[in-house]
């Protein structure tokens, strides 16, 4: 894998016909899809479906930043942040904490790499951190993700994973902890379809939001 500037093929979101097509297979394969047309809406639409005091998990997400949903969730007083509560734990347990809470909290909010329009979803990680809660251990799963992750299928969604949202995360962990803070593809989830009603929402935004 290298680290070269990111293509910029996926980076205009898809039109509406392409995006209300990938947003009825999704919720033929069991996942709650909504389409929103602005980040405002976007963030308006998750505090709209959390109930005030959830617990909730925010995953590492340039998404959420950049939708404003991060601060919101995790410093507002208004839910039961994970990333809060361990922050006060010591160091030495706060990673065996961090990864007890994660997995089965009560929401876990974060996006998504690629959505195909035949309605599965691509997930890319370098520690696995949000695969188990949105695998499996959450109870409610909740992804923002912009009109610009959607693909064809899984070979291009894949492609999009190597050659762009990686680039852009590299870059990003780069800047933020220098030159060392290397990202990979270390695991992939690859979600076909949804069993438990109602676990999974995704919103779906008209803009670009997120790598």
């Amino acid at each position: 894998m290298t680290t070269n500037a990111p293509a910029y093929k996926w980076e205009k979101p898809v039109d509406d016909a392409r995006l209300q097509k990938a947003a009825e297979a999704l919720k033929a394969h069991g996942v709650n899809a909504i389409i929103v047309n602005t980040r405002a809406e976007a963030k308006a639409k998750v505090l709209e479906i959390l109930p005030q005091g959830a617990e909730v998990y925010t995953t590492t997400s340039a998404t959420l930043d950049e939708v404003g949903l991060t601060p919101e969730l995790n410093e507002s007083g208004q839910f039961d942040s994970v990333r809060k509560r361990v922050a006060a734990i010591d160091q030495a347990e706060r990673r065996r904490a961090t990864r007890r809470a994660a997995a089965v909290a009560q929401y876990v909010i974060g996006s998504v790499h690629a959505v195909t329009e035949d309605g599965r979803v691509v997930i890319a990680s370098a520690s696995g951190s949000q695969i188990a809660p949105y695998a499996y251990g959450a109870e409610n799963v909740i992804w923002v993700v912009g009109a610009q992750k959607v693909v064809k299928d899984l070979t291009e969604a894949f492609q999009r994973v190597e050659q762009q949202s990686f680039p852009m995360e590299d870059a990003r962990m780069k800047r933020v902890a220098g030159p060392q803070a290397a990202s990979s593809i270390n695991k992939l989830m690859v979600l076909n379809k949804e069993n438990v009603p109602n676990r999974i929402t995704m919103v779906l935004v008209k803009e670009r939001v997120g790598f």
